[in-house]
């Protein structure tokens, strides 16, 4: 069975095929099943339901871009698009503040390209931007996709993303949490604004690389 395309509906069973128990499912004498209706997505071993519409639930070792809503002694509150807050500690940056100046580092508002380091018992989420890659993000637009839609944005091997990039000299940064940073020409932002929102809307139907490589074409 293919796990990773199958969509479920509340309540149905799930063989997880010897995985892990993920987020969206629950277990039950001895059998496991979806809480909600959703499409089915093995990432790091483990399957989890990622709901059709709605917020993100999160998975360690995700990329997500996030935005600082408060400001701690020793550490940020992040927004991930998520039931959950998440916390970025000073330790897991790159940064060396002084005591009481993280927000000359981060401020209230402030983006970051972030992993997902830990999700604790208590659903705490940790994030960590050391890795390279993992940033401040300065200047651009920030839009919001359904997470459940951001592996059809990537496409196959990034198939679709990259085609996007390349018609149109955009830079696309895509969290997992359905949060997207572009950079750009602003009318060629506003086409690529356009196109994500069209694949969102038809992420089901057949042919879609075809369609949105003849928008490309047409807005060249």
């Amino acid at each position: 069975m293919d796990l990773s395309k199958k969509i479920v509906l509340p309540g149905e069973e799930i063989d997880i095929n010897g995985f892990k128990q993920g987020n969206g499912l629950y277990f039950e004498d001895g059998k496991y099943y979806s809480y909600q209706l959703g499409l089915i997505q093995v990432y790091n071993n483990f399957v989890n339901v990622i709901p059709l519409s709605g917020k993100y639930f999160p998975s360690k070792n995700d990329k997500v871009i996030a935005k600082v809503i408060e400001i701690a002694p020793s550490f940020w509150v992040l927004d991930i698009n998520s039931p959950y807050p998440a916390f970025l500690h000073v330790n897991d940056t790159p940064w060396k503040p002084a005591s009481g100046e993280l927000g000359k580092i981060l401020n209230v508002g402030d983006t970051v390209y972030a992993k997902i380091n830990e999700i604790t018992e208590s659903r705490q989420i940790w994030l960590s931007i050391k890795e390279p890659g993992l940033r401040k993000i300065e200047g651009g637009h920030i839009i919001t996709v359904q997470p459940s839609k951001v592996s059809r944005i990537i496409g196959k091997g990034g198939s679709m993303v990259n085609m996007i990039k390349e018609s149109t000299g955009v830079k696309i940064q895509l969290g997992q949490n359905g949060v997207v940073w572009l950079d750009g020409e602003p009318e060629k932002v506003l086409e690529v604004i356009k196109i994500l929102k069209f694949i969102e809307e038809e992420s089901t139907a057949s042919g879609l690389t075809d369609a949105v490589r003849s928008r490309l074409e047409k807005s060249r």
